[in-house]
């Protein structure tokens, strides 16, 4: 006599295996770039209201500390140039460089299964910022990131469905000087994943530099400007309403390069940015028309990502809270104003204030993680991994966050109405010739895969059943991958010969 408890392990075990199953990319039920614009928190006139208030505060307030560069490129091009040193913007000169601007983007992988399609409202998350230490989560404990850190994020992030590219998350500490530390930051990231890298640059030279060693990886300058597979990530404006020189320069040596930019304005809600969250949205408008104008002045027709990255501060102290609903808000109604304008755009989203991953963690990242994806923000960075404000990377973290990001991606696929998936003929024939169920109907089984996502850490069993595993840890679960992945080959992995040129001409810290 077969055992109860035997079939219907076997049965729990064979659905296991076919969720294992791999799925052509057109039949997943999340995947990169899937669209949505369903959740909008401004009103039409709200956002008539703010590009209103933009445009008034490029043309009358302006923005202080234009490079020389720069300022004579945007007067050229209709800018004016105040006694207070300021520069000004009409607002026929803005509307001029919104009609020119670049909006097909595609933001290439080495490997060109991972290019990103930004047209549209298509939603892509992945991995930014900034952080100096990385969470240890076995011991606890903060400590400086190093080179080998970030190489490994990269390396974790590229098994990772969920995680659409890899912009840098943290800072090499353990390199003082800050050309080798960019150096290393792109030959880290480039050598853990083929999938878009993002990174930026201290000073115009050395993005020269790196420029000349994402040459060699691509094969050459030509390969490279056909598919310029890193982006910069440049804080082009110090707010409120200024440039920042250094980085404006080395804007202008990646345009010269042929590589993307995100114009990253990145204000502080009642500190360097107004406190209202219309206010903050209006400011970081107001810079990226000024650094879409400044773009295109230069290189009609740049591929420049939109960055209005707004965040928020706690009023009570002034410390920054990027796991606030605030935040989430904040991006969602830059995201709404990527779309005012149908340009490609990018907003941060995902950021625990929460030290380590935990419940206050998970609320916080999945809070503005879905807010994002619903209101169809292209680029969602930071979007795992994040904690502590951004000063903190936690590896474990981005390896769950790859869990949380597909529940969003869910939500942001929405519901297909057709005449198949309101299901009459098969509620008809389960309730009038059928079990009364639908558990093991054809219909159910067909779209085991497609209709639904199923976690990959996660833990959905019963009591008993997670008794009898033994009570996993969804912590010691995320340490157990962590190991798993970082154990193999690198994906990202140059070819010998390619590394040993690179290796010739940089000084390389990373030894894999």
């Amino acid at each position: 006599m077969t055992d109860k408890n035997s079939r219907r392990s076997g049965g729990r075990n064979a659905r296991r295996a076919a969720r294992a199953a791999p799925l052509s990319k057109e039949l997943q039920p999340v995947r990169a770039g899937m669209e949505s614009n369903t959740y909008r928190p401004l009103t039409e006139a709200g956002e008539k209201r703010i590009h209103s208030a933009a445009l008034d505060a490029l043309e009358t307030i302006g923005l202080g500390d234009v490079p020389e560069s720069g300022k004579e490129s945007m007067l050229k091009s209709g800018a004016t140039f105040g006694d207070d040193g300021r520069i000004r913007f009409p607002r026929s000169l803005v509307e001029d460089m919104l009609s020119i601007a670049k909006r097909d983007i595609i933001l290439f992988g080495r490997d060109s299964a991972y290019d990103l399609d930004l047209t549209g409202t298509r939603v892509h998350y992945g991995t930014a910022g900034a952080a100096v230490h990385l969470v240890d989560l076995e011991s606890k404990n903060y400590r400086d990131s190093t080179i080998q850190d970030l190489h490994d994020a990269a390396r974790i992030a590229h098994e990772l469905d969920n995680i659409h590219f890899v912009q840098r998350p943290m800072v090499a500490r353990d390199i003082i000087d800050n050309k080798e530390m960019d150096l290393n930051t792109v030959y880290a990231c480039c050598t853990g994943t083929t999938k878009h890298v993002g990174t930026s640059f201290t000073e115009p030279d050395y993005a020269r530099d790196a420029l000349e060693m994402l040459f060699m990886m691509a094969g050459g300058e030509k390969k490279w400007r056909e598919r310029p597979f890193v982006s910069n990530s440049n804080c082009f404006v110090v707010p409120p309403m200024k440039f920042a020189t250094e980085s404006c320069k080395v804007m202008e040596e990646c345009i010269k390069g042929g590589m993307p930019v995100l114009l990253l304005s990145a204000g502080q809600a009642g500190a360097t940015a107004p406190a209202p969250i219309a206010g903050a949205i209006v400011q970081a408008v107001a810079e990226c028309l000024a650094g879409l104008v400044y773009v295109n002045s230069i290189v009609p027709g740049f591929p420049a990502i939109f960055g209005t990255w707004p965040f928020v501060s706690d009023l009570r102290t002034g410390a920054m809270s990027g796991g606030s609903g605030e935040q989430a808000l904040l991006s969602a109604g830059c995201a709404q104003m990527h779309r005012f304008y149908n340009l490609p755009g990018g907003a941060a989203a995902g950021i625990a204030d929460a030290k380590l991953p935990d419940m206050q963690a998970g609320w916080e990242q999945a809070t503005s993680n879905v807010m994002a994806g619903l209101s169809g923000l292209n680029m969602v960075y930071e979007a795992a991994g994040m904690h502590a404000s951004l000063l903190g990377f936690c590896l474990e973290s981005l390896i769950l966050g790859n869990d949380l990001i597909g529940q969003a991606l869910r939500c942001v696929r929405g519901i297909e109405v057709t005449e198949d998936t309101v299901s009459l003929d098969v509620i008809r024939a389960t309730c009038l010739d059928g079990p009364g169920h639908y558990l093991g109907s054809e219909q159910t089984l067909n779209l085991m895969q497609t209709e639904y996502i199923y976690p990959d850490l996660g833990d959905r069993t019963s009591p008993k059943e997670w008794l009898e595993l033994g009570k996993p840890d969804l912590l010691e679960k995320a340490i157990i991958k962590k190991n798993e992945i970082l154990s193999k080959n690198s994906p990202g992995a140059l070819d010998a010969g390619t590394d040993s040129k690179i290796r010739s001409a940089f000084n390389i810290h990373l030894q894999i």
